[in-house]
């Protein structure tokens, strides 16, 4: 789809809280005519709704941080302090009011573009109504997609669903389950009605308002003691399941056989799974052209603390050779992938790169280097790795190699980076220090700064070899790969905690086995609960943009469950802030009075 962006003046003046359009317009420029003069010219309002979710949502690196760090699933790299806002909620510090600024602009500025082309539908020279609520039902999913977002993350929200041509100074905030019973699950259940069942790729299809529509209903138990949609959420979702497990003939519904495909950059552009992907592309949205898909950048460890590693030149584009993502797996994460036998989920080397070859010409170790990774006398100075050697090689305790390697794990040339010496798994953090066992400190010491938290289990999810060279001396190249907002197989999952909240759970593990099976992995016995689907979840869909709403839903985004689960986090985690982020500053100050009153509680 060709992203025809209107003049800055449009965009500025449909947003919610806008300048007035009974100013004088100078340029002659009508909004109306241009919806009226022709379908594209319509089609070209519609395609401006696009805009806000491009520039700072799916696919954007903080749209990540702020939908999966901050849970039970992720730290920042090597545990550290940066990104803290994101990761840690600020570390005891006040969280800055700036922090949600550009994804709040971007969402108020593509829901005052929805709500433009809603209201100019009518005017258009469509040649049947039919036709015309067709592309205006991508409106109305985009315009729930940005009130779904706004409300989880900064939670009650102004109601506006018309082009806005006087400035409130004082607008009121209606509760999340109002915004959601009138705004989100009626412009999804227009889009449900309306959207054809093929729309390529970034134009949501009716899948994905059927998927979102089933995210939707399910979100609401957050705010709903009586889960009154849950019922509703199970119903939409056995819609597409019964969709996929037929073949896909009415929503062109599909989930691959082996979860191997999913991911596989093969399958990326066209990939039958996703129910609603963006696919990102030359001369795009962006200023910067190397700023498409950042999310390949955002989950590598930094192998480059060990001497046999690079990143430079060719790493930049192949697959699993970057380094210095901000995302390190929490030790919970981890043992998530433990099974009840003791074996490890396939998913878990499936996700995660664990190994890597040494991408140097060359390497030699220095007495430096022995001491700094504690190696034993069997490595000296001057034993070398060569190019495509083992280098790095990360063993988890449930590996069925572990102990072999556990044994020698001081003793290679290359580094052996056991879970227990990143993780402390009584007490589910990372470990910053390291004991040393074989050579001391020069001043005779042995405890130090861990060297070996720099190597951890890298989601690869998110790799990619398909660049755009932009400006390759300076190591700019865009990603042009497609990220997947919704998969089939979160349908399942939906479908299995929706099932506990409306029916009591009987048919919910059967749901969550059918993922488990595509996965290779062992079935789950007995009843499914709550926490059962939220591992599952975890499992599945870890890195995929939904966990910091998946705690919420669940009621364990809180300082007791944090603590249980990532204390690393959990320990700056406020039960009376930051279930929400702070409300922009550079909004408020536009209010009456600087906004004080429409601030979230403690910010």
């Amino acid at each position: 789809m060709k992203h025809k962006i209107l003049p800055l003046l449009f965009s500025i003046c449909t947003a919610l809280f806008s300048c007035s359009l009974e100013e004088v317009n100078p340029s002659g420029f009508v909004i109306e005519s241009v919806a009226a003069s022709s379908v594209e010219g319509y089609r070209n309002l519609v395609n401006n709704c696009y805009f806000g979710m491009e520039r700072q949502l799916y696919g954007y690196n903080q749209w990540m941080m702020l939908c999966e760090g901050g849970t039970d699933l992720w730290t920042y790299q090597k545990n550290g302090p940066s990104f803290s806002q994101f990761f840690k909620y600020s570390a005891g510090a006040a969280l800055p009011l700036t922090m949600g600024n550009g994804v709040w602009s971007a969402c108020w500025d593509g829901i005052g573009s929805c709500n433009t082309a809603i209201k100019y539908a009518d005017v258009a020279p469509f040649a049947t109504p039919e036709k015309r609520n067709e592309v205006v039902a991508e409106a109305y999913f985009l315009r729930a997609m940005y009130y779904y977002n706004l409300v989880e993350q900064f939670g009650a929200m102004t109601i506006t669903t018309a082009p806005v041509a006087t400035v409130d100074l004082h607008p009121e905030r209606a509760a999340p389950l109002d915004v959601y019973k009138n705004v989100i699950i009626p412009d999804l259940e227009f889009a449900v009605k309306w959207l054809p069942a093929n729309n390529g790729t970034t134009k949501p299809s009716q899948k994905s308002a059927l998927g979102f529509l089933a995210r939707a209903y399910l979100q609401t138990v957050e705010y709903d003691e009586s889960k009154q949609f849950a019922a509703k959420a199970l119903e939409t979702a056995k819609l597409l399941i019964d969709d996929c497990e037929s073949g896909g003939g009415k929503y062109n519904t599909f989930m691959y056989p082996a979860f191997d495909d999913v991911f596989l950059e093969a399958n990326n552009y066209t990939n039958k799974e996703s129910l609603w992907s963006h696919r990102f592309v030359v001369g795009g949205v962006s200023n910067n052209a190397w700023f498409m898909n950042m999310n390949n950048e955002l989950f590598y460890c930094v192998v480059t603390d060990f001497g046999a590693m690079q990143q430079m030149g060719a790493d930049y584009t192949t697959w699993g050779r970057r380094s210095g993502g901000q995302f390190m797996p929490s030790a919970h994460l981890l043992s998530l992938f433990v099974q009840q036998d003791g074996t490890l989920d396939p998913r878990y080397h499936k996700s995660f790169q664990t190994s890597w070859t040494v991408n140097k010409p060359s390497y030699t170790w220095t007495d430096a280097a022995l001491k700094i990774f504690d190696r034993t006398q069997d490595v000296t100075t001057g034993t070398t790795l060569s190019t495509d050697n083992l280098a790095i090689d990360f063993i988890h305790p449930n590996d069925p190699d572990y102990a072999a390697k556990v044994a020698g794990k001081l003793s290679q040339p290359y580094l052996v980076v056991d879970y227990a010496d990143v993780y402390d798994a009584a007490k589910k953090s990372v470990k910053m220090q390291y004991n040393r066992v074989n050579r001391p400190l020069d001043g005779g010491g042995t405890q130090t700064t861990n060297p070996f938290f720099s190597f951890y289990p890298s989601l690869t999810k998110h790799n990619s070899s398909n660049y755009y060279t932009n400006n390759p001396s300076n190591n700019r190249y865009g990603n042009l790969n497609a990220t997947f907002m919704m998969r089939m197989s979160e349908v399942y999952l939906i479908a299995a905690e929706a099932d506990i909240y409306a029916n009591g759970g009987g048919n919910a593990a059967q749901y969550l086995n059918k993922i488990r099976a595509r996965a290779g992995a062992t079935p789950l016995a007995g009843a499914a609960t709550v926490e059962a689907v939220l591992d599952e979840r975890a499992r599945e869909l870890c890195g995929e943009y939904v966990r910091f709403y998946d705690l919420k839903r669940t009621k364990k985004l809180n300082k007791s469950y944090l603590m249980n689960t990532n204390p690393d986090v959990g320990q700056f985690f406020n039960d009376n802030q930051h279930a929400v982020r702070p409300i922009p500053s550079v909004f408020l100050n536009t209010l009456e009075a600087g906004g004080s009153y429409y601030q979230n509680p403690g910010y």
